[in-house]
């Protein structure tokens, strides 16, 4: 499984990292059918923060941000997708019991651990750069307003050389 293709199937959706029934089923080589239908058989183990069904509307506005075949979109879809958080793709590896759906999965979960580190990684270097901002906010403030001194005294020496002269000619 390429990485790359696993990682352009997970979508941010009411604030969770998630996969679509479909996309899972394309991996898994099966049936989007046959992948809800083994999901429905075994419904005790996908709870609501596992697996939850998309509303028209988050799938519409999915629709609009992706671009998705009308294959993929099953031919104006009835039913609304499902939409499998990482526990609930790891919870798929019980249910579908293939050697194909076992490599998938843990290809899946490569792929979810190392975009949690990439998310860790990028937390830490955001905290390191704000506190070298507070570090040298200050310093920078000091030398800006020496800057400003310096350009508001010449604007004022230009002034005075501008200025029509009086008194005597010499």
């Amino acid at each position: 499984m390429i990485i790359k293709n696993i990682q352009s199937k997970i979508f941010e959706i009411r604030n969770q990292k998630v996969m679509l029934d479909f996309d899972l089923a394309a991996m898994y080589e099966i049936e989007t059918r046959v992948l809800n239908q083994a999901v429905k058989r075994n419904a005790e183990r996908f709870p609501d923060d596992f697996m939850f069904q998309l509303t028209k509307t988050e799938f519409e506005t999915l629709m609009s941000q992706i671009v998705i075949s009308k294959t993929e979109k099953r031919g104006g879809t009835q039913k609304m997708p499902y939409a499998f958080t990482e526990q609930g793709v790891a919870m798929l590896s019980s249910v579908l019991k293939s050697k194909k759906a076992i490599q998938v999965n843990i290809s899946i979960m490569r792929v979810f651990v190392a975009a949690k580190q990439m998310l860790l990684q990028h937390a830490d270097l955001a905290k390191k750069i704000e506190e070298v901002e507070k570090k040298y906010n200050k310093q920078f403030s000091d030398v800006y307003e020496a800057l400003n001194y310096l350009m508001d005294a010449k604007k004022a020496e230009e002034k005075i050389i501008k200025r029509k002269k009086i008194g005597y000619k010499v």
